[in-house]
């Protein structure tokens, strides 16, 4: 799901040069892209929940990780850029791949096994929240202010507002809901430890993504051998979801994110994340038919507005 904020893997910025080659050959203005992304970010909550109805959660993280990385090899296979190398780099990789993919993407699986999709992507908005309130501890280049203090408290407060608080959470199932808010835990943890371990590897954001994708592939296929027994039978909608979210929601929009981290930069490519719980929320109403109650939109945009206050900066002072 991620912006670098959030649930999308982006290993390196791009460079200069591969910010002109993005730009050379773009069918499509920056916004249509933009939307799109947002779209089949929004999406990816709903297939999550159609691919449980026939697939185990781990069997679930599975596909999603395995298609996405045949779909960033296909680049890595058109581009003729090599994996990258060096048993350091693979180790680092390998942390990455179960923080960034394994847990969280099994993690959002099972969550959506009690509740509703469009609360898993409310979810998944807390983790600038939790990035903010991580880099404060761990980075010491992030220094609070106000504004950002300010912004965590209130993102959380928008957190009680969509589970009702005040009627002591009913309706409202504990342990999906914790497992969602771990999910989105576990994306900012992943960043810290790619930002100290991974800042300046060689190959490019693709190529390091399509390596954290096998790796985490890998690592699902052995859980899923040892927890889950091995499907009887493919249906069609849950077994085209998985597929769709994989070469789509995990492959082929970090690719099309890429592009407009070159072009636009990450500050307006990141906003993405902010459209993301609207369009879950919307599909999973309008397509599944899930309940929507009034706090849920209230304490989402409680949500946005507390993450965007925590993604501010102080500015700089240029000097004389």
């Amino acid at each position: 799901m991620s912006a670098p904020t959030t649930s999308r893997p982006t290993l390196s910025t791009p460079t200069p040069s591969s910010a002109k080659t993005a730009r050379r050959g773009v069918l499509l203005d920056w916004r249509v892209r933009f939307a799109i992304l947002s779209v089949i970010w929004g999406f990816s909550f709903l297939l999550i929940k159609v691919g449980t109805e026939a697939y185990a959660p781990f069997q679930v993280a599975l596909g999603r990780v395995l298609f996405g990385a045949l779909a960033l090899l296909a680049v890595l296979l058109v581009r003729r850029e090599p994996l990258p190398r060096g048993l350091r780099t693979w180790g680092h990789l390998a942390v990455a791949a179960l923080l960034l993919n394994t847990a969280p993407f099994s993690l959002f699986a099972y969550a959506e096994l009690s509740i509703p999709s469009s609360l898993a992507g409310i979810c998944n908005a807390t983790s600038p929240l939790w990035g903010m309130a991580l880099s404060l501890v761990a980075l010491s280049e992030d220094r609070p202010t106000r504004r950002r203090v300010a912004g965590l408290g209130l993102g959380f407060l928008g957190v009680l507002t969509v589970l009702g608080a005040w009627q002591g959470f009913s309706g409202v199932d504990a342990k999906g809901t914790a497992f969602a808010l771990l999910a989105s835990l576990c994306y900012p943890i992943g960043w810290i430890y790619v930002r100290r371990t991974l800042a300046g590897t060689p190959g490019s954001p693709v190529a390091l993504t399509g390596g954290q994708l096998l790796v985490s592939t890998l690592q699902l296929t052995l859980v899923s051998g040892l927890f889950t027994a091995a499907p009887t039978s493919f249906p069609l909608w849950p077994t085209l979801s998985v597929i769709a979210l994989g070469a789509l929601g995990t492959g082929m929009a970090l690719q099309m994110q890429y592009g407009l981290v070159a072009e636009i930069g990450p500050t307006t490519a990141q906003m993405v994340t902010y459209f993301i719980p609207v369009i879950a929320t919307t599909a999973g109403v309008l397509v599944l038919g899930e309940q929507l109650h009034w706090n849920t939109p209230i304490g989402a945009a409680i949500v946005l507005t507390g993450a965007a206050l925590t993604q501010t900066r102080p500015g700089v002072r240029r000097p004389a």
